[in-house]
């Protein structure tokens, strides 16, 4: 059996269960990791602490 990544799994979580109520959240989620990993905390920094 082939190893799946946890997105993929995610995916598959929310359509087996039919949550397509969390799908915002976890995009929202995956693109806010998606920023602070490119611009390594540098620049971003004051405004994702404004944000929290």
């Amino acid at each position: 059996m082939a190893k799946s990544s946890t997105v993929v799994q995610l995916v598959q979580l929310l359509i087996e269960k039919k949550a397509w109520w969390l799908v915002p959240m976890v995009t929202v989620f995956l693109l806010v990791g998606t920023l602070l990993v490119a611009t390594q905390g540098q620049a971003i920094s004051p405004f994702i602490y404004a944000l929290f």
